[in-house]
């Protein structure tokens, strides 16, 4: 018997949310729902895993790791004996009694000077542009991982979650996560020997002074990292809310023709401006907090300066500094402040690129539902032979029964249609067999095998779709087409077409098969874009086909025209088509009726036509429209 409860939509109301191995994702529960706006000013869990995770997408590029932290070592160097240099000339100056003689030592040291420039350009050059092509080079390999286990994932997750917020994971935190990827390590290289560095210089030439100015930098510091952390958790607003912006986009301009046709620009309107106005929001109090930011490390250097130039002096008045050291101090306020600016740079870049890595980590750590069995099997092709036991299936796991106790036997090569109201649980139980969800009781057999022992890509090549909701990629329409097979001949493709009475429609097009359809196929209208999806299922001559509403959107000719198709087709496979006009049904070996209540009629169509029950009543009513 069968249950059915009507199917839940597709939720979009409670989620806000290279070819190098590396180390294994620990898995998340199942249907763990992705991190949303309410969570916005969260830190992220550090673990050793994500960690360990983060740093494994150095591997492949650890030579050129090398050399960008080499170049970051040799920015520091010449930046802390510029200094030097300067004092070292000043000193020449101060003791002689002709500057003049002194000129050809200045000039050495001035010569010098520039070859240090030198070298610290040529380093910059390549810290910033192969440090960033590292950077970015990791981000994609990332991206592709990413985008290949979104390919693996259950329809159940999908069904949880928006397309903007995925969106938003695979563009803007994988932007964030290259910045860190690329700035991490040279900055902190950077920061570090540029501090150690100058300290050493600073104490060197008056201790103190130099105990003086450090004493400033621990308060600078706290001032840069407190607002380091608002800063970081306004982006982190502004992350989930421009995923919003993105999805009320994608909502708004995919469906744009529903939109004009109930003249509901106003509408669409209003509803990006409430997501636009909560991105402006998670803006105004990250740039607030950043113009704090900014103005406190722009006053540090001036502080110190005034510092050095009021303390220098007397100092110098004291005779405890020479005016040449007075100089180098000045000078290294610059060095100085650099490690201080780079260190809160650094901050930055870890919140918001570990924050961006986590809310992918969160991806790919949602388990796919749906996956191989240990010890699953290739079947090569199937006869088609299909059988229910007593299958259960809800879409939640606390949920109300979908299906309950269902037993069906289709014998290999039959043509069964599926009837009844909408929300009988046609679709549904269609959509168990090629493991789209599993069964949460009972079993379902091809052949004699549990679908579950069955490899999912053996299990789905050996079955063919066309759904209610059609989908046509962007491009022509022979890659469309080819989508079922990619190696398919013109020549088959051609025949698949001329099947699906779709040929006539496709040469009329401007450049026939190579004729660009749009997104979405917008360009065709909805019969020649269901006859394009069926021709598609029919060049991947699968032994099973499942039908769900295929002739929905045909008029009658070229409902007819498919009918024939279909009936040609059902010889040699299995065939189960779900439809609303029995016109399509009717020559079908066994039709079964479902309703709420289950199964309650099967069938020939004559056979359920003379015992005058619900699919009989169900034909009169459409054949008196």
């Amino acid at each position: 018997m069968l249950i059915r409860s009507p199917e839940p939509p597709i939720r979009d109301d409670d989620s806000s949310p290279d070819t190098q191995a590396h180390p294994p994702t620990p898995a998340a529960p199942r249907g763990r729902p992705l991190s949303d706006d309410s969570v916005d000013a969260a830190t992220p869990r550090l673990t050793r895993a994500r960690l360990a995770r983060l740093l494994a997408y150095y591997r492949p590029y650890l030579p050129l790791l090398a050399l960008d932290l080499a170049c970051a070592v040799l920015i520091s160097v010449t930046a802390l004996l510029l200094p030097l240099c300067a004092n070292h000339v000043t000193r020449l100056l101060v003791a002689a009694d002709d500057p003049s003689t002194t000129l050809p030592v200045v000039y050495a040291v001035g010569a010098l000077m520039l070859a240090l420039l030198v070298m610290q350009a040529f380093a910059t050059l390549f810290v910033d542009y192969q440090g960033h092509m590292m950077g970015a080079k990791m981000e994609a390999a990332l991206r592709r991982e990413l985008f290949a286990h979104c390919q693996k994932l259950s329809f159940s997750f999908y069904d949880r979650q928006r397309v903007g917020q995925l969106m938003s994971r695979v563009t803007h935190d994988l932007f964030d996560v290259g910045e860190l990827y690329h700035h991490g390590p040279e900055d902190l290289a950077i920061a570090v020997l540029k501090f150690a560095g100058v300290t050493a210089i600073l104490f060197t030439l008056d201790v103190p002074l130099a105990l003086m100015i450090l004493a400033v930098i621990p308060p600078a510091s706290f001032y840069a990292l407190h607002f380091n952390n608002r800063v970081n958790a306004a982006m982190l607003r502004v992350k989930e809310r421009v995923g919003g912006v993105s999805e009320r986009v994608e909502d708004s301009l995919a469906g744009i023709r529903v939109v004009q046709s109930f003249a509901n620009e106003a509408l669409e309107n209003r509803r990006f401006e409430v997501a636009n106005q909560r991105f402006l929001e998670g803006r105004r109090i990250g740039y607030r907090s950043e113009a704090y930011l900014w103005a406190g490390t722009t006053i540090f250097p001036q502080l110190v300066t005034v510092m050095i130039i009021v303390a220098g002096s007397v100092r110098v008045a004291e005779a405890g500094l020479g005016v040449a050291d007075l100089l180098t101090f000045l000078l290294c306020v610059a060095v100085l402040v650099d490690p201080v600016n780079r260190l809160a740079n650094l901050a930055r870049l870890w919140q918001s690129g570990f924050t961006g890595f986590v809310r992918v980590m969160e991806i790919f750590e949602t388990e796919p539902d749906i996956q191989d069995r240990p010890g699953a099997k290739a079947i090569g092709r199937a006869r088609g032979a299909i059988s229910f036991e007593k299958v259960g299936f809800r879409y939640e796991e606390d949920g109300p029964h979908v299906l309950r106790n269902l037993s069906l036997t289709i014998r290999p090569g039959e043509f069964v249609a599926l009837v009844g109201a909408s929300g009988a649980g046609k679709s549904s139980l269609c959509a168990l067999i090629p493991r789209f969800y599993d069964v949460t009781a009972g079993r379902i057999l091809i052949d004699g095998t549990d679908i579950r022992d069955i490899r999912l890509d053996e299990l789905r090549r050996n079955i063919g779709i066309v759904q209610q909701d059609v989908y046509l990629f962007a491009g022509t329409v022979m890659e469309n087409l080819r989508y079922g097979r990619p190696d398919a001949t013109d020549a088959e493709v051609e025949a698949a077409a001329r099947a699906a009475n779709a040929h006539d429609f496709i040469m009329a097009l401007p450049d026939g098969y190579a004729s660009d359809i749009g997104q979405r196929g917008v360009k065709l209208s909805g019969g020649q874009k269901q006859r394009l999806t069926i021709a598609r299922a029919i060049l991947k001559d699968p032994p099973i086909l499942i039908f769900d509403e295929a002739t929905s959107a045909l008029d009658n000719e070229s409902e007819r025209a498919v009918q024939q198709a279909l009936m040609t087709l059902a010889r040699s496979r299995t065939t189960l088509v779900i439809a609303h006009r029995l016109s399509t049904v009717q020559r079908a070996d066994r039709i079964l009726v479902l309703t709420e209540a289950g199964i309650i009629e099967e069938g020939s169509h004559e056979a359920l036509i003379a015992a005058n029950g619900a699919y009989a009543r169900l034909y009169r009513a459409q054949a008196s429209l």
